[in-house]
């Protein structure tokens, strides 16, 4: 070791078969002050070992040594790393092989006659090289930076044809489940609106991956999200691998998001599999843990309290430090085909759930990842009873525009099944066309997405022929409508899209109870 203690440790690689000229080399270093550690080579397969292990930060390296020479070793490390410093230190190069060697990529070159040069070009061939890496990671973060705005793009585009896509499944869904002459109709309707369900939990989860937003809670129970996990990895664990489970307290209930969840574990779970190619044990565990201030780090908000740690842990392959320093960066995968996604959205979805992850891996023993979710009484729902009589309508007219053929049916066949009187529009200037020849209806049910004659621009012009009454208008929750071109609707009620049959006659019971209307 050499040079003062309070600067960074230079790796020092010197290629070179005369020992003295080595030293003279060095010794210029040491004059100058640097901090460094050397080791000096004189062959291709002690250079090649050296820059495997020795890891150098610069390469001081002789045009021609016994069989091998410094051409070769300049093309040896740029085939590994195009940015580090490699001086030729020659007795012998002329001004046209210079400007070679500059050309071939070589950074700089001394002159064994001339060695006072050599200190001053190592630091400035050090900085040079600490700026084009700087430089390179900026532009990497600037152009991941770039693909996450595509991706909430794309995400905001695709979750609105979806939710249009899934509403008709949710509105069919309830009305075979609710049909009771038929069974098998009746399981038929609540495996469509399970399915409409699920799908809606996708997108809010792909939105939420997208854009970092936070979804809105539901009541999860532990026993539950692990059996379906474990229901998900059955086609997916090999005969090789033994997969463990021990879920502590399966009817505990807490507040997220299941189908976050759920993927959360499935992407570790996979990731765990995929580390143990030769055989292994997947073991999945739950607990409870008590945590206090000072087990969270200085980059995290303190929150001591009770935790749900859920524990992923394998015996594969384990990851090393440098691996593990970047595990969690956007894009990074040690995959051929990967992504490098999967665990950013996992720590999103636990932070979404003001939880924490904990990561311990060992080469050559395995990885074991655990999430730490805060515990919180569960909150029970209020409100209306879910009885039917309480959702009934009375005959009420009800306008129901929409430009979605399938959606203006099922909207109105629903409405019809449970007491009103519907009426189809199909755009706004139908809506304004029936109440230009039947009257004002009791209640409005809008889609706020309509491409002609907007949602907002046909309640504008409804308001302006005289209707005060009550409005449900069904609207994207990421793209809410625009109402400043209205005037101030004291029943008004926007919901988001899709809604459940029990979610919309309830708010339409509201808007009605709101507006005067017998309830």
């Amino acid at each position: 070791m050499h040079g003062s203690s309070d600067q960074p440790i230079v790796r020092v690689l010197v290629v070179e078969d005369n020992r003295n000229d080595a030293e003279l080399a060095l010794t210029e270093l040491d004059d100058d002050d640097l901090r460094y550690e050397a080791r000096v080579v004189d062959n291709e397969d002690a250079y090649v070992l050296a820059l495997n292990e020795f890891l150098p930060d610069v390469v001081l390296s002789d045009v021609s040594l016994p069989g091998f020479s410094g051409q070769c070793a300049l093309a040896l490390l740029r085939q590994r790393d195009a940015d580090l410093p490699f001086i030729y230190v020659s007795g012998m190069i002329g001004e046209e092989a210079a400007i070679e060697a500059l050309h071939t990529g070589a950074t700089d070159y001394i002159l064994k006659q001339n060695p006072a040069r050599l200190a001053s070009a190592v630091r400035r061939a050090l900085a040079e090289a600490a700026e084009r890496r700087a430089g390179k990671r900026a532009e990497a973060e600037l152009m991941r930076s770039q693909r996450f705005e595509s991706l909430a793009m794309l995400a905001g585009g695709l979750s609105h044809d979806l939710r249009n896509l899934l509403q008709p499944l949710l509105l069919a869904g309830d009305s075979l489940r609710n049909y009771q002459d038929d069974p098998q109709v009746a399981r038929l309707g609540a495996l469509v609106h399970d399915c409409g369900k699920r799908g809606l939990e996708m997108v809010r989860s792909m939105l939420s991956f997208a854009r970092g937003a936070r979804q809105s809670e539901q009541t999860v129970r532990l026993g539950a999200l692990m059996d379906a996990l474990s229901l998900l990895l059955q086609g997916s664990v090999p005969r090789t691998v033994r997969m463990e489970m021990q879920v502590h307290a399966p009817d505990l209930q807490f507040e997220g998001s299941h189908t976050e969840l759920q993927q959360c574990l499935l992407n570790l779970c996979l990731n765990a599999i995929q580390a143990m190619p030769k055989g292994g044990t997947l073991r999945l565990e739950t607990s409870r843990r008590q945590l206090d201030a000072g087990f969270f780090a200085t980059r995290e908000s303190p929150h001591p309290g009770c935790y749900l740690c859920l524990s992923v842990i394998d015996t594969g392959a384990g990851m090393s430090r440098e691996v593990l320093g970047r595990l969690f960066e956007p894009f990074f995968t040690t995959k051929p085909q990967g992504t490098g996604l999967g665990l950013v959205s996992c720590r999103r979805i636990v932070a979404a759930h003001g939880g924490v992850v904990r990561v311990d891996s060992t080469p050559g023993k395995g990885t074991r990842f655990d999430l730490y979710l805060p515990l919180q009484p569960v909150a029970v729902e209020s409100g209306v009873p879910e009885d039917g009589d309480t959702l009934e309508g009375a005959a009420e007219e009800v306008l129901v525009v929409a430009e979605a053929a399938s959606q203006l049916s099922l909207l109105t066949n629903t409405l019809d099944a449970w007491g009103y009187h519907p009426h189809a529009s199909q755009s706004g200037t139908a809506a304004l066309q029936w109440v230009h020849a039947h009257g004002l209806p009791d209640l409005v049910l809008m889609d706020a997405d309509m491409n002609l004659f907007t949602g907002v621009r046909t309640l504008s012009a409804l308001v302006e022929q005289g209707y005060a009454g009550a409005v449900v208008m069904l609207a994207q929750a990421e793209v809410p409508p625009n109402m400043d071109e209205l005037p101030p609707l004291p029943h008004l009620l926007v919901l988001d899209k899709p809604v459940t049959t029990r979610k919309l006659l309830r708010t339409l019971r509201q808007a009605l109870s709101d507006a005067g209307a017998p309830a």
